[in-house]
C-alpha cells in the first residue's frame, strides 16, 4: 500500500526545517496515556490470547463489512464521479491560491508518483494477482482461464482511479480551506471546523479535534500493523533463502530492530532530511527495478497482458465498482474491494495535507488529472511489470505463485520470482534492501507526524521533543512485532485496517458536503481564474 515517504506531513502544519525554539513544546499526555493504554492491551491480547483475538478481529470484519460494505462501495464509486465531473466543469478552474506553482510539472508529477509507492507494494505487486486468481469476484470461477486474464485488471482497479479520485476528494477540499478561503490552520480539525461551522475556540469543537487525534493516530497505527509486518515477512523470508538460513522469528525480530533502530535515530539526532532523500531516491530506484524486470522477463507477454488488462479494467469499472455477489453470497467485495477502500482512508489526511502544501498555485483540474496521471499511472506502470511478470513465470511452469499462497506463503513466491531472473541473487538483494529503506523512511516521517498531533499547541515551525518521537518510533514497531510473534494471518492484519480505517468514512463524507458548500459559494469574478 502506499507509504507517503515524502517530507513528514502532520496534522499541525509543522516542518522539520528551521524549528522555533522560542516556545517550550507540551506534549499531549491525555493522547500520549489513551493510546499507551490500547497498545499495551492489544499487544498483551494478542501474545497471551492470540487465537481468541484473531477469532474476535474476523467476526468484528465480517460485522463490519457486512453491515457497511455496500455503503463504502457506493461511497466510492460516487467519490469518482465527483472529482471527474468537478475535472471537466467550470470548477475545475478555480486555481488553488495566487501566485505560480512552486514546482515544475515534471517535480510536480513525481511527487503524486512516489507517494503511490512503498514497502508493501512491492510485496503487492508480486502476489496480488495470485490471491485474485484463486478466489475472484464478477461471478468468475477461481483458479480458470478467466480468472487468470482478469486478475491483473481487478489489482489496477484495487490501485487505480477510484483510490486516488478519494485522495483528490479530501485534497482538494483541505487545498481550497487553505488556499482560498485562506485557512490559519492546515489540519484536519480546522477543515472540520469550516465545514461545520462550528466556532473555533468553542467546547464543541475542541472535542471534535481530540477525537480525530485520536481517530487519526489508531487509523495510522492499523495502516502499519499491515505495512510493517508484509514487509518484514517479505524481507526476511527473502534473506534466508538467500543465505539458506532458517526463517524464525527472532529473524524478523531483528530485522524490525534494525529498521526501528534506524529510524528512531533519524528522530532522535536529526537525520530525517538524509532519509528522505534516500525515500526519494528510493522511488526512482523502483522504477529502475521494473524496467529490469520488464526487460529481463518476456517483454511482449507483460506488455500484452498489461494493455489487455487496461481494457478489461476500464470496460467493467462500473461492475467491479458495484459488485456485491449478493445472491451467491460472496465475499470477495468485501475480503478486498471493501478492505483496499478502508485501507486507503487511512492515509487520505496525511495525503491531503501533502498534496495542499505543494499544489498551491495550480488548478483545481491540474490537481484532479495529476493525481490520476501521476499516481493511478506510476501504480499501474510498476504492478503492470511485476504482475506480468509473476504470471507468465506461472504459465511457463518456472514459479506457481496461487498453489505457493496455498501451500507455503506469498513471502517464498516473491523470493523464488526475483531469484529466478537473470542476475537473481543481486536483483533479490537490491529488492530486499529497497523495502527495508522504503518502510525506515516511511515510520520516520510517521513517527514525526504522530509525536506533532500528540504535542499541544504545536506552531508552525516548531518540532515535537526528541524524546516524544523517540517515544512513537518504540510504540509504532510494538504492534507489528506482537503480529510477527504469533505469526498473524493476513485476514488478521486485514482486520486491524478494516476496524480502525471506518472511522474516516464519516470525516469523508464530511469532506463531500464540505466541497459542494465552498464551491457552491465560490465567488468566480473575485478570483484569479478568471
Amino acid at each position: 500500500m502506499t507509504d507517503i515517504t515524502t517530507t513528514p506531513v502532520t496534522d499541525e502544519t509543522v516542518t522539520q526545517q528551521s524549528p522555533v525554539q522560542n516556545d517550550k513544546v507540551q506534549n499531549d499526555k491525555l493522547l500520549i496515556s489513551v493510546s499507551l493504554a490500547v497498545v499495551f492491551a492489544v499487544v498483551m491480547m494478542l501474545i497471551f490470547n492470540p487465537d481468541q483475538v484473531q477469532a474476535a478481529g474476523k467476526t468484528a470484519f465480517a460485522a463490519l463489512t457486512n453491515t457497511f460494505g455496500s455503503f463504502i462501495q457506493l461511497f466510492a464509486f460516487a467519490s469518482v464521479c465527483t472529482m471527474l465531473y468537478i475535472a471537466v466543469s467550470r470548477y475545475g478552474t478555480i486555481k488553488l491560491g495566487e501566485g505560480q506553482p512552486e514546482y515544475s510539472n515534471m517535480s510536480w508529477l513525481f511527487m503524486f508518483i512516489c507517494a503511490g509507492l512503498g514497502s508493501a507494494t512491492m510485496y503487492w505487486a508480486f502476489m496480488e494477482w495470485a490471491y485474485y486468481y484463486n478466489g475472484i469476484g464478477l461471478n468468475i470461477e477461481g483458479q480458470s482461464n478467466e480468472a487468470l486474464r482478469t486478475s491483473l485488471s481487478y489489482v489496477m482497479f484495487h490501485w487505480g482511479i477510484t483510490p486516488w479520485a478519494i485522495y483528490g476528494l479530501a485534497s482538494i477540499t483541505m487545498a481550497y480551506h487553505f488556499h482560498v478561503n485562506r485557512a490559519k490552520g492546515l489540519n484536519l480539525s480546522s477543515l472540520m471546523v469550516s465545514i461545520l461551522g462550528m466556532k473555533e475556540d468553542s467546547t464543541a469543537s475542541r472535542v471534535m479535534g481530540r477525537s480525530l487525534d485520536l481517530i487519526f493516530l489508531f487509523a495510522t497505527f492499523g495502516g502499519l500493523i499491515l505495512t510493517t509486518t508484509v514487509t518484514v515477512n517479505t524481507v526476511s523470508t527473502g534473506f534466508a533463502e538467500l543465505f539458506g538460513m532458517e526463517n524464525t522469528f527472532a529473524i524478523k525480530a531483528i530485522l524490525l530492530a534494525l529498521i526501528t533502530l534506524t529510524f528512531t535515530l533519524s528522530s532522535y539526532i536529526g537525520i530525517a532530511e538524509g532519509l528522505q532523500k534516500i525515500a526519494h531516491a528510493a522511488c526512482g530506484m523502483c522504477f529502475v527495478f521494473a524496467v529490469f524486470v520488464l526487460v529481463l522477463g518476456d517483454t511482449g507477454f507483460i506488455v500484452d497482458f498489461f494493455v489487455n488488462s487496461l481494457g478489461l479494467t476500464l470496460s467493467n469499472f462500473v461492475e467491479m465498482s458495484l459488485f456485491t455477489d449478493a445472491t451467491n453470497d460472496g465475499t470477495f467485495n468485501k475480503d478486498w474491494t471493501v478492505f483496499y477502500w478502508l485501507y486507503w482512508f487511512t492515509y487520505t489526511p496525511a495525503v491531503a495535507i501533502f498534496v495542499t502544501r505543494i499544489s498551491k498555485g495550480r488548478t483545481i483540474r491540474q490537481v484532479v488529472l495529476g493525481l490520476i496521471a501521476g499516481g493511478c499511472g506510476g501504480c499501474w506502470f510498476f504492478f503492470g511489470a511485476l504482475t506480468g511478470y509473476s504470471v507468465d513465470a506461472m504459465v511457463d511452469g518456472v514459479v506457481n505463485a496461487p498453489a505457493l499462497l496455498n501451500s507455503a506463503t506469498g513471502d517464498i513466491a516473491v523470493a523464488q520470482l526475483i531469484a529466478n531472473l537473470p542476475f537473481g541473487t543481486i536483483l533479490s538483494v537490491f529488492y530486499f534492501v529497497l523495502m527495508m529503506l522504503f518502510l525506515a523512511s516511511h515510520l520516520d516521517a510517521t513517527a514525526f507526524t504522530v509525536a506533532a498531533v500528540s504535542t499541544k499547541n504545536l506552531k508552525q515551525g516548531q518540532d515535537p521533543t526528541r524524546e516524544l518521537r523517540v517515544f512513537w518510533c518504540v510504540m509504532l514497531s510494538l504492534l507489528p512485532l506482537a503480529m510477527l510473534y504469533i505469526n498473524a494471518s493476513l485476514d488478521t492484519l486485514k482486520t486491524a485496517v478494516t476496524l480502525t480505517a471506518a472511522p474516516f468514512v464519516v470525516v469523508l463524507m464530511l469532506c463531500m458536503y464540505g466541497l459542494k458548500k465552498f464551491l457552491s459559494n465560490h465567488k468566480f469574478d473575485d478570483c484569479s481564474e478568471k
